[in-house]
């Protein structure tokens, strides 16, 4: 039994956080640096190159990306071999006050969803799966409220026609629009319960983008969604081009025979997330 202490994670998680918002994800950057060289709006192309550039200096300055550094959602995978000594959901969210602090990050969690109250640095949102083996891997991605405020979930009658699951995917990304900060990464989740499509969704994002599902029909699902995307004109910040989307992730899981559960969870451009283990 391998035996991790509170200590360690509680480290490692702050220093997760702050790479998280301080450096964006390079398949993200590749992503922005091809859709530059495909785009034609010549508006586009120049808000591309300004989101590329500030994601330059975000990382030489070891600054924010954005304003927003999101509410820290933290993804634990604990090997069954492994003895964690204290409390560890205690550890992840000091880790993740103590990187925010120490990054400067903005306190944006309010203590009370009705009556709000003074922001805060966590608690953070933690999700955990048991594994294989002897190490914990923690993966923190902070999501800006602006996209996640777009999430969307429909509960479709197991014998709807896959188009109307198309519409419902593309009619999410239109009323988000300019409000999430396009050019987006678009997840979805399909199958489960409620609950577990919009997790789903939100871990399609953790995917790097040009990296399909293994299933090939959704692996077409995919490509067929992200070129009808791009087809909206509603390009880089909202402001016309054909880099609506840099990508879309599509996770899914088996569901009961009554209900066909579909989430989408947007991302903004700036894809913020870092995994470590110990």
């Amino acid at each position: 039994m391998r035996k991790i202490s509170t200590l360690q994670i509680r480290d490692l998680v702050s220093e997760l956080c702050i790479e998280a918002n301080t450096r964006l994800r390079r398949d993200v950057l590749k992503a922005l640096k091809d859709a530059l060289k495909r785009e034609k709006n010549k508006r586009a192309k120049k808000l591309l190159k300004v989101i590329l550039e500030n994601a330059l200096i975000a990382k030489k300055e070891r600054l924010a990306i954005c304003q927003d550094t999101g509410l820290a959602v933290v993804f634990l995978e604990l090997g069954r071999d492994t003895e964690v000594r204290g409390d560890l959901k205690s550890a992840v969210n000091k880790g993740v006050e103590l990187g925010y602090k120490k990054g400067y990050l903005r306190n944006s969690v309010v203590p009370h969803p009705l009556l709000r109250g003074k922001p805060k640095y966590s608690p953070s949102v933690i999700h955990t799966d048991i594994t294989k083996g002897s190490r914990l891997k923690i993966t923190v991605l902070p999501k800006g409220f602006g996209c996640e405020n777009k999430t969307q979930l429909k509960m479709f009658n197991p014998a709807v026609d896959i188009d109307k699951i198309k519409e419902f995917v593309i009619k999410a990304v239109k009323e988000a629009g300019p409000d999430a900060c396009p050019p987006f990464v678009v997840g979805v989740g399909m199958g489960g319960t409620a609950d577990y499509a919009c997790l789903l969704a939100k871990k399609a994002l953790l995917r790097k983008i040009g990296v399909t599902n293994r299933d090939l029909e959704v692996s077409r699902l995919e490509d067929e969604l992200l070129k009808k995307i791009n087809r909206l004109n509603i390009g880089p910040m909202g402001l016309g081009g054909e880099t609506t989307a840099l990508g879309v992730n599509i996770e899914i899981y088996p569901t009961h025979i009554a209900g066909l559960p579909v989430a989408v969870n947007i991302s903004c451009h700036a894809l913020r997330s870092r995994t470590g283990e110990l």
